[in-house]
């Protein structure tokens, strides 16, 4: 169990990372090599634990399987970067929205309003 939220994101920013890499080698399979997978994160914290390989004592609860995607980064197999958290993509499918949120972050996914296409 998580001590806290950074940690919380840091674990499940590993297992997306995992699911990542995992789409990476079957679109492989189809001749479609990509090199460094971006990972977005809203949380610095775990930005700094993906990126320092030391062990600090605030850190040292969390099983070494969760530190799956420090390994990853430290091999350039995908890349975590900043995005600010009115640009989290993911709370389109994480968090109650307003209707004026919903339709900015679908905007952003490249998602069309079926009522304005036809």
């Amino acid at each position: 169990m998580a001590l806290s939220t950074a940690e919380a994101k840091y674990i499940t920013a590993g297992s997306c990372c995992a699911q990542t890499l995992w789409i990476k080698q079957q679109l492989s399979d189809f001749g479609l090599n990509l090199s460094k997978i971006p990972l977005l994160c809203d949380k610095t914290s775990v930005i700094n634990l993906t990126k320092n390989p030391v062990q600090h004592s605030r850190t040292k609860h969390i099983e070494i399987r969760h530190h799956f995607i420090r390994d990853h980064v430290t091999n350039e197999d995908c890349e975590i970067q900043f995005v600010s958290t009115e640009n989290q993509l993911a709370d389109l499918f994480t968090k109650p929205l307003s209707k004026e949120r919903f339709n900015f972050l679908r905007n952003k996914l490249g998602i069309l309003d079926i009522k304005h296409v036809l």
